[in-house]
């Protein structure tokens, strides 16, 4: 009798447990992947859940990871659906006997699986169920997730020095031949409501879906351009391909299995050097698995207005001030193009989310959830644990946050695009003004204005806000609030 492979946030082959423990049982396997149509609704604040740029690249890794399984002789199980009815229906026509699969941390997917499992309880079916989604395994951890530090620096240092990382698990070479079953054909972007996204040249990436694709950006960051040596002093860029890894969005999807990045990292430390820079990449992997251990041990909290904290702050649903924020018009530069580069790519630098996320809540006072959705639906490396994570932080609801704290909008822009680079690319009718002055076009004499080609309030919005005033009223805000246990 056959045995299920059910494919979630994990489309890869190289280092994944219920594909390898389903190869030792000696079965035919039935690989499947389900896209549901619940991903593909809208979010609270009537966003599209899964944007074009995220559900692209969805779309090319299971491609990819279908084209990987027919290279070894079987074949991916497509389905459009929900997993709960999709899953009984393939196990009683197969009588498949055992599914297997990885789990998940956060409400949503949490709901689909329990809802899986009881359906294949009623049927007799065995589950196996493994963890894979994060550099060290919970079993290797110092402590049991409901003793998980609340504090990241704990966190990073107790495992830092008790626990090890375990081996990637090799990918198969051969696979069992697909048990007599419809494959099904891949949906197209339009059965879902979505537009192709035109690529837009100033991108800092043509991000490609699937696990061939993460493996080569992988070997081109670390090995080919050998980027890695300095990734500590370039990481806070915000124009080009190789001033970070980029890595995240097949992170996100399980293309790349964070322990083959950390192998690759390890090698590239024996074979060239090891110093700040190839520590820094594992370290941000330690963030990564911090959001995800985070979440298994809070539950949905990450998702309540009132944060992991539980603090009851009077935010703001503020939708035209929203508005200027998400389509890049606030009349601040850094965080118009931050805003219009997501917007035209479905990407934008870390330096960048933090700037932007803390503008909205710090100095607009705006309802943190509205900006985590829009991140939710345009971002291709999204994923529930670090994009909520993240905000929650930089709005102070997090679990680490340290009181009000807020990004300096000007000191930003000129530590981090002192030339005005970045901002120009993203903002050409700013293109004539000077490095000197293009951080802050609000200060321009009318005679300037007419010299440098740009009319505020015409070609570029005076400040929806002043940045002193409202972080100041905000700040009295977000201390008038009471913390809720």
């Amino acid at each position: 009798m056959p045995t299920l492979v059910w494919f979630r946030n994990d489309l890869r082959l190289h280092d994944h447990q219920p594909l390898d423990e389903a190869l030792r049982a000696g079965q035919p396997i039935l690989p499947l992947y389900c896209f549901d149509p619940r991903q593909f609704g809208q979010t609270s604040f009537g966003f599209a859940k899964t944007g074009a740029y995220r559900a692209q690249f969805l779309l090319e890794s299971v491609a990819d990871l279908r084209q990987s399984l027919r290279a070894l002789g079987s074949d991916l199980v497509v389905r459009v659906g929900q997993p709960e009815a999709i899953i009984p229906e393939l196990v009683k026509a197969h009588q498949i006997k055992t599914v297997y699969w990885h789990e998940e941390v956060t409400a949503e997917e949490l709901q689909v699986e329990r809802a899986v499992e009881s359906t294949l309880a009623d049927l007799s079916c065995a589950i196996e169920v493994y963890w894979g989604t994060t550099l060290y395994h919970p079993d290797n951890l110092p402590f049991s997730i409901d003793r998980l530090p609340e504090v990241f620096t704990q966190f990073r240092k107790q495992v830092e020095q008790h626990s090890t990382v375990d081996m990637t698990l090799p990918r198969p070479t051969k696979m069992p031949p697909l048990p007599q079953v419809a494959a099904g054909s891949l949906p197209s972007l339009s059965d879902f409501g979505l537009e192709a996204p035109t690529l837009d040249s100033r991108a800092v990436l043509a991000f490609e879906g699937g696990e061939t694709a993460g493996i080569a950006r992988l070997n081109h960051y670390v090995w080919e351009a050998d980027c890695l040596k300095t990734y500590k002093q370039t990481r806070n860029g915000m124009v080009g391909a190789d001033y970070s890894s980029k890595l995240s969005a097949w992170l996100a999807l399980g293309c790349l299995s964070p322990r083959r990045v950390y192998e690759t990292v390890q090698a590239y430390e024996a074979e060239r050097i090891r110093n700040d820079s190839t520590y820094w990449l594992i370290f941000e992997l330690l963030w990564r698995d911090y959001f995800r251990l985070i979440c298994a041990k809070h539950g949905d909290r990450v998702f309540y207005p009132s944060g992991l904290r539980g603090l009851l702050i009077d935010w703001q649903q503020d939708w035209p001030r929203f508005d200027a924020w998400r389509s890049g018009a606030t009349g601040l530069p850094l965080v118009d193009a931050n805003m219009r580069e997501l917007a035209c790519s479905g990407f934008m630098s870390n330096r960048g989310r933090q700037n932007v996320a803390s503008f909205l809540t710090k100095n607009l006072g705006i309802d943190w959830r509205m900006g985590a959705e829009w991140f939710e639906s345009l971002l291709i490396d999204y994923d529930p644990c670090s994009n909520y994570g993240n905000w929650n932080y930089t709005a102070g609801v997090g679990n680490d946050a340290r009181g009000f704290r807020y990004f300096n909008i000007p000191k930003q822009s000129k530590d981090y695009d002192p030339d005005g680079h970045y901002v120009k690319h993203w903002l050409p009718e700013l293109g004539k003004i000077p490095a000197a002055k293009v951080h802050a076009p609000w200060q321009l004499q009318p005679v300037d204005q007419k010299r440098f080609g740009v009319t505020l309030g015409v070609d570029y919005p005076r400040p929806v806000v002043d940045l002193h005033k409202s972080v100041a009223a905000n700040e009295k805000i977000y201390n008038a609030a009471r913390e809720i246990r």
